[in-house]
């Protein structure tokens, strides 16, 4: 008898609640991950535009640091005697021979809403149902992505989720509790002799490899140990932490924000670990404004995932969740210009070829390229949230929608703000240093 323990975005030992869980309950405990062919496909959210997406869901960036987090995953579990069983395959195709080879009872599964992870779990059920396998297999799946679970927050049910962030922030600080982490410490099982599986490489999964650019801001690697080795260097090798509010808004180097996202998305690390590692800093070093801004971003990064819980498949729709009826445009030319940096805004096209050679840019950054293209251009924002979700390493489907929609009027930003792209390039880059590092070739 075996527990299945499927990993998706909870690539982490510590602090795992399924994966707790299954070392809980009797029999082996094995893992599985899958590169769901699916998730590496076209953008299909069904835009009404006349021309082809040139780009798919998951692009290299985030795929090679994915492989990464999965490596580095594989390594931990086998210090508790837990296999990792890899597949570039849907669960569909290879979870009913897994329940019959090893005879699972049951399987356990960080809880997802959005509308990819349901159907991969709609197409799992199917197949277990055409297996005759449904009535064998248990699943259990548990909320494990938030600061304030669930169950813990002051609203009786998702409906009644603020519309406005410091609404959320203030009733759960004030009435909701980050709850104690859990580990499997102690728990070491006999290997079990399971089937030899290996990790794809980019060129398995479509995509092309590359050489990471040394200007980069997020020059790491995935999973736990690059993440607690992060975590360690900004907080107690460098104590940066104590600065973070003054500088999170910077755009140059690896130090200006903690960089978390990235994890934080894969699920590498988790928002209680980081929350509890403040408040041991705050004890041991110091505790200000600026040791609390990382808390108040994980209170952020908490509300987006809410907020789709409340509106479901509203995120994904051009009306946003505000259902508004704006005139959006869908241009083929507009979008080549605005991905490869080419438009009439140096800050923006700076920190477009910054996105596009690294796979990663800047809070302020995001802002500004995000209303230049929605409220600027009128463009389809929705369109410029599945490029995200392609090129961004740390692209998570509730910050990222949330974001968009934020940014262009559709979403819980009450004032409908449109930024002024020169005014924040004088305010955040008023010596070019930024504008220079990244648009090198216009300066001769």
């Amino acid at each position: 008898m075996s527990n299945l323990v499927w990993f998706r975005n909870d690539l982490r030992v510590t602090d795992n609640h399924s994966l707790k869980a299954a070392c809980d309950k009797e029999g082996d405990v094995i893992g599985v991950y899958c590169f769901d062919p699916a998730f590496y496909q076209e953008s299909d959210f069904g835009f009404d535009i006349d021309f082809k997406l040139p780009f798919s869901k998951t692009g290299k960036y985030r795929a090679q640091f994915i492989i990464e987090a999965v490596d580095d995953l594989n390594k931990q579990l086998q210090n508790h005697g837990i296999p990792l069983l890899v597949f570039h395959k849907s669960p569909a195709q290879v979870f009913p021979d897994l329940i019959k080879e090893y005879e699972v009872q049951h399987i356990f599964l960080q809880k997802e809403w959005t509308r990819d992870e349901v159907r991969q779990e709609e197409k799992l059920g199917e197949a277990l149902e055409a297996a005759g396998l449904k009535d064998q297999v248990k699943g259990q799946r548990v909320y494990d992505q938030f600061l304030f679970h669930p169950d813990d927050v002051p609203f009786e049910n998702f409906n009644q989720i603020p519309k406005v962030f410091t609404e959320f922030r203030k009733k759960c600080e004030k009435q909701s509790e980050v709850r104690d982490l859990v580990n499997i410490d102690d728990y070491k099982q006999e290997l079990p002799e399971v089937e030899e599986t290996k990790l794809p490489t980019l060129n398995d999964l479509g995509l092309e490899d590359f050489e990471k650019d040394h200007r980069s801001a997020f020059p790491w690697k995935g999973g736990a140990t690059a993440a607690w080795e992060r975590l360690d260097h900004y907080f107690w090798d460098t104590k940066k932490l104590q600065y973070y509010k003054k500088t999170r808004n910077g755009l140059v180097g690896t130090d200006y924000s903690s960089k978390f996202s990235a994890w934080l998305a894969v699920g590498a690390i988790s928002a209680r670990e980081i929350y509890w590692e403040v408040k041991h800093f705050e004890k041991e070093v110091k505790k200000n404004q600026d040791t609390y801004w990382l808390i108040f971003e994980l209170i952020w990064r908490d509300f987006f995932k809410y907020v789709s819980l409340k509106h479901e498949s509203d995120i994904f729709q051009l009306g946003g969740i505000l259902k508004t009826d704006y005139e959006w445009k869908s241009n083929e030319r507009e979008l080549s210009k605005w991905m490869n940096g080419e438009t009439h805004e140096r800050f923006v096209n700076a920190n477009m070829k910054e996105l596009a050679a690294t796979g990663f840019m800047s809070n302020r950054g995001r802002q500004n390229v995000a209303s230049y293209w929605s409220m600027h251009k009128e463009q389809d924002w929705r369109i410029g949230a599945a490029y995200f979700e392609h090129i961004l390493i740390d692209y998570d489907v509730h910050s990222n929608y949330g974001n968009w929609m934020y940014n262009s009027g559709v979403g819980n930003d009450p004032r409908n703000r449109t930024f002024n792209i020169k005014s924040q390039a004088d305010r955040y880059d008023g010596d070019g240093k930024f504008q220079n590092l990244w648009l090198q070739e216009e300066l001769f």
